[in-house]
């Protein structure tokens, strides 16, 4: 396939598109210069409502800035072009991953999930530990890589730790209520979106945010009671109770109701870990017994 170059980006060969996101386009790159393939995210400003992506893409540069975990995607590089004190196109180079979005290639194996539950709890305590909170966990956050590794992406609405924003930012099947309020976002707030996050994959269904007062922004965002969202072992008989239990709490409406931070939920998942494997080990036992018999 042909390559191309993007005129801002001297040293970038373009080997293809890649996706489309947050107002930007995508592309696989080789960074000549060091022989590796990079993704980059390239924004022009066309219309006022362009600022807004430009913004995202400058606040994930800024938060990226000294992450290095393996469960977190880095930030290499960013280009600006300027005209009367205004960026009007933006080039952002990251890490390039190969592998599906959650959303897209979601696991059945009771394992293998909790084993990308295990890995976005980790990648999420090493950013707390840099000071920020994700903000927008999700399933098209999270990334499954072909070597079956897991990779957190997207800091664009990222912010420090105690941090209010000025306006309602988030999504709508994945929000805490504290972003809804426009109230003080912290570790507990990545706590609920991750939780949301695993209920979806374990059940198939949103977990509805309970808010009881409209906010003033046009994101439309449901307004349902908890009362509406039944455990997941009950739409799963797969899903242990422990887990259940996890993750309903992690979604709780007040933050001093969940889980403090995600080393807690590491924990406990650590735990429905070890009796899967318990589990396992006695079905094993079992059925051998059975055959000597």
């Amino acid at each position: 396939m042909p390559t191309r170059t993007i005129p801002i980006l001297p040293g970038y060969e373009v080997i293809s598109r890649i996706g489309r996101g947050a107002g930007a386009v995508i592309s696989l790159a080789r960074d000549a210069e060091r022989g590796r393939q990079v993704a980059v995210k390239h924004i022009i400003r066309r219309t006022p409502e362009d600022d807004r992506f430009i913004a995202q893409a400058e606040n994930e540069w800024a938060v990226a800035q000294g992450l290095d975990h393996p469960y977190l995607r880095k930030c290499y590089d960013i280009l600006r072009v300027r005209r009367w004190l205004r960026t009007r196109e933006l080039v952002l180079v990251m890490e390039y991953v190969d592998g599906e979005r959650l959303e897209d290639d979601c696991p059945q194996e009771l394992p293998r999930i909790l084993d990308i539950f295990m890995r976005v709890a980790e990648g999420l305590h090493a950013l707390h530990l840099h000071g920020y909170a994700h903000a927008d966990i999700k399933p098209n956050n999270i990334l499954l890589t072909r070597d079956g590794g897991v990779k957190i992406i997207d800091f664009g609405q990222s912010c420090p730790l105690g941090h209010t924003k000025e306006r309602v930012q988030g999504t709508p099947d994945y929000i805490a209520p504290e972003q809804v309020y426009r109230t003080a976002i912290d570790q507990r707030t990545d706590v609920y979106n991750l939780g949301a996050t695993m209920y979806w994959v374990v059940t198939g269904k949103w977990f509805r945010t309970l808010v009881t007062v409209a906010p003033p922004t046009a994101m439309r965002i449901a307004l349902e009671s908890q009362r509406g969202n039944a455990p997941p072992h009950e739409l799963n008989p797969r899903i242990p109770l422990p887990l259940s239990r996890l993750i309903l709490e992690c979604c709780e409406t007040g933050k001093e109701r969940r889980p403090r931070d995600m080393r807690e939920v590491l924990s406990r998942l650590e735990v429905v870990q070890h009796l899967l494997a318990l589990d396992d080990g006695e079905r094993r036992a079992s059925g051998d017994g059975q055959s000597r018999r």
